[in-house]
């Protein structure tokens, strides 16, 4: 058996390979990306709809959506909760 990696973990591999930052924050932007497609849906609102709500075009708004870009701005993200009728909320933990 090769003890040098008992103990060891995904996030720790992923530390060391300098990828984490990255993984975290295409998967938080996931997980917002589906809460607001939930809020979409329950609401009836189209991504069209939802873009003209903040003033924006779709096509800023389908990068908001995108499985491969994980870089989108905080300001994106709370103008497309707004105007769903919710609040962003960031959290340091």
């Amino acid at each position: 058996m090769n003890k040098e990696h008992i103990g060891s973990d995904f996030d720790g591999f992923l530390k060391q390979e300098g990828l984490l930052a990255e993984c975290e924050a295409s998967a938080l932007k996931r997980v917002v990306a589906w809460q607001l497609e939930q809020e979409m849906k329950r609401r009836r609102i189209t991504r069209a709809k939802l873009a003209s709500r903040m003033k924006t075009n779709l096509a800023t708004l389908n990068g908001l959506f995108s499985e491969t870009d994980s870089a989108v701005s905080l300001q994106l993200l709370e103008q497309a909760a707004l105007a769903l009728g919710r609040k962003l909320k960031v959290e340091l933990a």
